[in-house]
């Protein structure tokens, strides 16, 4: 008897560039019912920062296509992931398998959209992109922010080799954000992964302010090594705490933000404070496709 194929496609999301941008493989389950201990396992193999699971709703109330959407690290599954949900979305778009320019997700975070538009409708949108391909937007919950216990902001100091901080800051998904005076800081950060492993909460983004003219208005690195994921290469997610902090700082509300690890990525992010949503905007290209056999 033939086995149902799962086909998948690696997706590298936030970059039109091939392996820049962060990777995440996407695997279309259609009609295929797999348990968690499989979509953990195949997450394992793969062993990029995510793997998602994509399954079609075939009864539901929205005019868009809907699907489940599932993601994993290779250690454990997350409750929110903008990279994987634009690779997601780019494969559905670029497959065929829908014919609208919107979508919707069924996620542990709720309903979420990602809707194609054209290059032209970007704001800052010539930052060593093409504008020959189409960008993907994401519509996220804003992920809040709030201040940093002070007695430990030396401790953080010292975790992250006595850089010098300017501001420290924690969301509601356990992650800590340190603002660092320079994006020089940012880029030149050596971690110490074992240190930031050990550190309280989830993980550790850093950022600074970029200066006028750079074409950005921020900079970001996110290292997450407790979800095995030492050095996340670009981070949508983090971006819905990063644009309620510097919507609050800069008193805008579009930004065009550099991910500053060695891959790198370009987001362009819109906050809209009144009804506590992010728009997360970019490109992906897929780099492979093929089909687990298991």
């Amino acid at each position: 008897m033939a086995k149902n194929l799962v086909k998948y496609s690696v997706v590298d999301a936030f970059t039109d560039t091939a392996f820049k941008g962060n990777p995440a493989a996407v695997c279309w389950l259609k009609d295929i019912e797999k348990d968690d201990k499989w979509l953990q396992s195949v997450a394992t193999e793969f062993n990029i920062s995510e793997t998602c699971y994509l399954t079609p709703i075939l009864q539901h109330a929205s005019l868009n296509p809907s699907f489940h959407l599932r993601w994993f690290t290779p250690v454990a599954e997350v409750e929110l992931c903008g990279h994987a949900t634009l690779a997601a979305a780019h494969f559905l778009f670029q497959s065929g398998l829908v014919n609208s320019n919107m979508i919707e997700f069924s996620t542990l975070s709720g309903i979420l959209t990602a809707k194609r538009v054209s290059a032209n409708e970007i704001n800052g949108s010539s930052n060593g992109e093409s504008q020959d391909s189409f960008y993907i937007e994401l519509d996220f919950p804003v992920v809040p922010v709030s201040d940093y216990n002070d007695l430990e902001v030396s401790a953080i100091s010292e975790i992250l080799n006595g850089v010098s901080i300017v501001d420290v800051k924690k969301n509601t998904l356990d992650d800590i954000y340190v603002v660092l005076p320079s994006i020089e800081d940012v880029v030149e950060f050596k971690p110490q992964i074992n240190k930031i492993k050990d550190a309280p909460g989830r993980g550790i983004v850093i950022t600074a302010r970029a200066p006028n003219g750079s074409g950005f208005d921020f900079y970001s690195r996110f290292f997450c090594p407790k979800y095995g994921i030492d050095e996340d290469p670009v981070c949508g997610s983090a971006h819905c705490a990063l644009a309620a902090y510097w919507h609050e700082k800069l008193g805008k509300c579009d930004f065009v933000a550099y991910q500053a690890s060695p891959r790198s990525g370009v987001l362009h992010v819109h906050i809209d404070k009144e009804n506590q949503r992010v728009r997360l905007r970019g490109k992906a290209t897929t780099v492979m496709e093929g089909s687990l056999l298991v």
